[in-house]
Formats: structure tokens, C-alpha cells, sequence
């Protein structure tokens, strides 16, 4: 089994074991392959359907061995199966059930595999998902495998300290009136399309987006440590601020029409993973510092970037001397203080200490 198999079966939570030695149709070998997989009983048994004909062929003993080696709920299918020894490619269609319980249907492909001489070495099986090639290739030439990769390691939800971006389109309702719907809609895809862009680039994991907002996330364990991923955070909103004058061209506009606001936060308890369903996958966090991230976002009129203390004390020098910043002689206003500070965030976070940057 190839490790993306194996990490494949485990429903991206973690890598299968490999059952070496153990008959694949056989009880033990059934409930090790089931076990923690996207695998079950129903789909073994749809492939003992496909490939019986070659499994009773390489039994010594035939009908009654057989009967005897597989699992007890695939007993009375062995008389329904006949042998054959001819076919070199047996394909068929077995089902599968993610780690979110959503069934899944897998196309199987196996061929014979023989030795120099003729005689037969082996069985080889190959799995792909039932989905076509076209839309494979959209998603994957679309997506970037870094941002795969780091997606797949918050499979299995968990604590993770992390920074957060929080971005929106301030007085996104006017520019709405005042577009076309069709122009509206290109312009939020050019954004959402940047602001992902600036978050995969800098290390970052896209959260969910919600009308003209954008969520991330840097965790210290992709990052290599709290101030990398602090230092992320804060690359990836001004490179994205950057990207605005770009946004705004291809859209007709001028750059001072496309004015975004900032909020970017620490969490160090932030509870964070990936929701899959049979629409979509996004990772999401739960946590305190997610909710005060939004507030801070929601206080930074005028095109603000605002970060927390929080955040900014998470820089080593080193990198702070990258985003030209010095947390010594930084000076913070309490978020309640700000003439810009919403209800919510009087109510919710008044005493969060933030700084532009």
C-alpha cells in the first residue's frame, strides 16, 4: 500500500496500517482493514463480488476452503461465485464512508501481475474516486499542494496556537448600488482569489468566507514557531493590501474605491480543524480569541490594519526586523477607546490592546 493509500483510507486522520500476512477477505483482515478507514464491511464484500471469480480460482481446497477462510458475513456469497482463471483486468465500483460519515463511491481496477515465467505473482488493485478526471484536475490545478498538505495535517481537530486575519470590504453596500451585479460579482471573486492567494504565499490556512470577508489562520506548528506565524499573519495583510490596486484596475476602479479593514490576532487556545461534507471543505476555529479577531476587524475603519498585543509580543527581533517593527516602542490603545470601535466591541472586548501596522 503507497502511503497516500494508506493515508486515503484513514480518511486523512492518519495512516492505516498495512495488514501484512493476513488473508484480505478474512475476519482478522477484514476488521483490520475496516478499523479507523473508509472502508467497511460493505464495501469488502462488494469487492470479494468483483474479485471472487479470481479468489476461488487461487484457493487450494476451492468452495469449501473458501467458505471457511472469509469473514462469516460474506459466507453464503461464495456459492454465488464462479471461478476464473482466464482474465487478466477485473473492474468494478465499491462504496466507501468518510471520517464524516458521508458515503463514497470508489471505481477498483485489479490485474493479474505474473513472473517472467507466466505463472502468477500476485494481485495488484488500484482505487480512484468515482468523481471524473476533469473536475480531479480543476480542483488540483486550482489549489496549491502546500495549502493541501497543511489542510490535511488539521484533518483531526485540536488544540493549535495560532495568529488570525480577519479581512473585510469596508462600505461594500454603496460600491454594490452603484456596479452592476455581474461587475460586483467580479470584483469579490478577484478579491477572494488575492486574499487567498496572500494567505497560501505566506503560510497560511484559508478559512471560511463570509460575503466580502475573509478568515485565516497561521498556525506556530506550520510556521516553525509563535513568532514565525505572528510574522506570517502580518505579511500576509500587507500583501494583500498591496494587491488591492490590482483588484481595483482589472475592475474598473480606482484603488482608493476598494478600501479594506484588518484584524489580525493571537490565539493560543484556538481549537482548530477541517469540516468536510459532501459540498465542500474549509477549516474552521473556535475560540475566544476568533470572536475578539472579528472585533478587532470591525473597529479598523479608514482602511486600518490593526493588531493585537497579543500578537505583536509573539515577534522574535529577528522577525520583527523583517516587517520593519519594534515591539519595545510600540504604543497600544485599548479597543474600546477608538472612535471607530463598534458596540459589539465596547461590549464584547473594550480592553484588548491593539496597534496599527
Amino acid at each position: 500500500m503507497t502511503d497516500d493509500s494508506r493515508l486515503s483510507q484513514g480518511s486523512l486522520l492518519g495512516m492505516v496500517p498495512v495488514p501484512l500476512g493476513l488473508f484480505y477477505f478474512g475476519q482478522e483482515g477484514v476488521e483490520s482493514a475496516v478499523n479507523g478507514t473508509v472502508f467497511n464491511v460493505q464495501s469488502g464484500l462488494e469487492t470479494l463480488v468483483a474479485l471472487g471469480p479470481w479468489v476461488l480460482a487461487d484457493t487450494p481446497g476451492g468452495r469449501d476452503v473458501l467458505r471457511d477462510l472469509v469473514h462469516p458475513a460474506y459466507r453464503e456469497h461464495v456459492d454465488t461465485i464462479q471461478p476464473d482463471e482466464r482474465s487478466v483486468v477485473r473492474t468494478s465500483s465499491v462504496s466507501g464512508v468518510t471520517a464524516g460519515g458521508v458515503v463514497v463511491r470508489l471505481n477498483l481496477t485489479a490485474w493479474r501481475v505474473r513472473d517472467a515465467d507466466g505463472r502468477l505473482a500476485g494481485t495488484a488493485l488500484q482505487t480512484l474516486p468515482s468523481v471524473g478526471m476533469a473536475v480531479l484536475g480543476t480542483l488540483a490545478g486550482a489549489g496549491d499542494a502546500g495549502h493541501f498538505a497543511r489542510m490535511q495535517r488539521v484533518a483531526k481537530a485540536g488544540r493549535r496556537p495560532a495568529a488570525i486575519l480577519f479581512a473585510d470590504l469596508e462600505a461594500s453596500s454603496p460600491l454594490a448600488r452603484r456596479l452592476s451585479t455581474a461587475s460586483y460579482f467580479a470584483l469579490g471573486r478577484r478579491l477572494v482569489r488575492a486574499a487567498d492567494q496572500c494567505v497560501v504565499e505566506a503560510g497560511g490556512l484559508v478559512g471560511r468566507h463570509v460575503g466580502d470577508g475573509v478568515v485565516a489562520f497561521f498556525l506556530a506548528g506550520d510556521a516553525g514557531s509563535e513568532s514565525a506565524a505572528a510574522r506570517a499573519c502580518i505579511t500576509a495583510a500587507r500583501a494583500l493590501r498591496a494587491a488591492v490596486a490590482d483588484v481595483a484596475s482589472r475592475s474598473d476602479l480606482e484603488p482608493g474605491e476598494i478600501n479594506l479593514r484588518f484584524g489580525l490576532h493571537w490565539g493560543s487556545t484556538l481549537y482548530v480543524g477541517q469540516i468536510a461534507t459532501s459540498g465542500r471543505s474549509e477549516v474552521t476555529a473556535l475560540g475566544d480569541e476568533v470572536n475578539e479577531a472579528a472585533r478587532i476587524e470591525a473597529c479598523a475603519s479608514g482602511a486600518r490594519t490593526l493588531a493585537s498585543k497579543d500578537l505583536i509580543e509573539r515577534l522574535e527581533p529577528t522577525d520583527a526586523a523583517a516587517l520593519d517593527l519594534d515591539p519595545d516602542r510600540v504604543t497600544y490603545t485599548a479597543l474600546g477607546d477608538l472612535p471607530t470601535a463598534t458596540e459589539k466591541a465596547r461590549r464584547d472586548a473594550p480592553a484588548i490592546a491593539i496597534c496599527d501596522v
